[in-house]
């Protein structure tokens, strides 16, 4: 009997990837990757972003630099672990703002598409001062999100050229700016930068998109606000919480343009919550922590995480959410927000967010109305004294299963609960009168989320 689906899951819910920023598994070996994706694996990630930074005359990455990509890639293949290349200038002292710089970028990019990496982020939080400059024009005006449509449109069309079914995710947007001139540090906010970078679209009459999805950064104000509390709602950051106000940004944006809006997909693609270190470690760390992280215990950070993952779950446009880091990193003005501590111990979030990531992929992490439809495969089984049945659902699910004749009345029927991505095997009793066709019908209903009941059902059969 050949294998039966129901309708995949709504968008969202089940769908959400998580995973984590870490450059770490770009090693010179694949043995070298391999301890790091295993260190991944074992927080029951399914995708890490690794970055490949372009400099001015590069129209391809370095030798040394492919290699390391390609063993990261080769080594999340052998985890089950999908790469994510995000592509950058090395920093806002060269940003490319001339035609031949932006070529050269966008060659760069599209090699590394060329070289078999179909998911690819262009840009790295293009609104601050640390990766692009000038931010303001001499009005103003925001130069910077007017600079980077180019860039991004002929990166768009050179790794759609050299690759087509590659997926570009656009911008890599910081949280937070000030979008005020006179600072010695100029910054744009986000929303503003959303803003003028529509603008900037439909000035530009360009009758393409520009980016398949959006990748944003939405930290916390700091390491100590709680990922249910960071929604904006009179300023112009955007956090975990501010999910609506983000997808009306893109809508006013790009809707009614060639470049979707607030349908577009959402890539978190960077979260991070800082640990405090506990004394006995400290000297494994260098440096001093900067007063305004504020970093939390153990504890906090893994309920901050499981939290984020509920958050997102809940939000239909997300698509994944990678948690910055997998492992510390040893400066302490960096990030400590791994899952790991910098001597590769477990930290409390590691297991907390294993079981998180596995409970969102099998729809019950949170409950919030998505109305997830389970993906259901049955096959029949042979045997003489019943009808046997294993089938398998994707998402926890409660079941029914009938043995149904032509005219649609139940012959047989059991029912129970379905763990998602496990096979259930259930035996039906032989009907008295085995006469005419039969069917096995399957329901499975989503026990968080629920939408309405879509029985599956097997091709007709006899029974001799």
């Amino acid at each position: 009997m050949a294998l039966v689906f129901a309708a995949p899951a709504a968008a969202g819910g089940p769908s959400l990837v998580v995973g984590a920023a870490e450059d770490s598994p770009k090693q010179a070996t694949l043995d070298g990757a391999k301890t790091h994706m295993t260190m991944a694996k074992l927080a029951g990630l399914k995708a890490i972003r690794v970055t490949t930074l372009w400099r001015p005359g590069l129209t391809e990455p370095p030798a040394a630099e492919l290699t390391a990509l390609k063993n990261a890639a080769a080594a999340g293949n052998l985890a089950g672990i999908r790469l994510v290349v995000s592509v950058y200038p090395f920093g806002s002292s060269v940003t490319p703002l001339t035609p031949e710089a932006r070529t050269q970028f966008a060659r760069f990019t599209a090699a590394v598409a060329s070289a078999g990496f179909r998911e690819l982020i262009i840009g790295n939080e293009p609104n601050i001062n640390r990766f692009w400059l000038p931010q303001f024009a001499p009005d103003g005006s925001n130069a910077a999100a007017t600079a980077f449509l180019p860039l991004l449109a002929e990166t768009y069309d050179a790794v759609k050229a050299a690759e087509p079914r590659a997926f570009v995710w656009g911008i890599g947007l910081s949280p937070r700016g000030s979008d005020n001139p006179a600072l010695s540090r100029p910054t744009h906010s986000p929303t503003a930068f959303i803003r003028d970078l529509g603008t900037a679209y439909r000035a530009s009459g360009r009758t393409t998109p520009i980016m398949d999805g959006v990748a944003i950064h939405p930290y916390g104000d700091n390491s100590s606000q709680a990922p249910k509390d960071s929604a904006h709602p009179n300023s112009t950051t955007i956090g975990l919480a501010d999910y609506a106000k983000l997808v009306a940004l893109l809508g006013t944006a790009f809707d009614g343009t060639a470049q979707a809006g607030s349908t577009l997909p959402l890539l978190y693609d960077e979260y991070g919550v800082e640990a405090q270190i506990p004394a006995a470690k400290e000297r494994q760390y260098d440096g001093t922590e900067p007063a305004t992280t504020r970093p939390v215990d153990e504890s906090t950070q893994a309920s901050f995480y499981r939290q984020a993952i509920e958050l997102t779950f809940c939000q239909p446009n997300v698509r994944g959410i990678f948690l910055f880091h997998v492992s510390d990193e040893q400066e302490r003005v960096a990030w400590q927000s791994g899952l790991y501590a910098i001597d590769g111990t477990p930290r409390v979030a590691r297991d907390v967010v294993r079981n998180a990531a596995d409970q969102a992929r099998r729809g019950i992490v949170a409950r919030c109305n998505l109305q997830l439809v389970p993906r259901v495969g049955l096959r029949r089984l042979p045997d003489p004294a019943a009808v046997r049945l294993r089938f398998s659902s994707n998402l926890d699910g409660a079941y029914r299963v009938r043995l149904v004749r032509e005219d649609g009345t139940a012959a047989a029927s059991t029912s129970g609960r379905v763990v998602g991505g496990t096979q259930k095997v259930v035996r039906l009793r032989l009907p008295r009168v085995r006469t005419g066709l039969f069917r096995l019908e399957v329901t499975v209903r989503s026990v968080a989320n629920p939408a309405p009941p879509q029985p599956v059902l097997s091709s007709p059969f006899r029974i001799r």
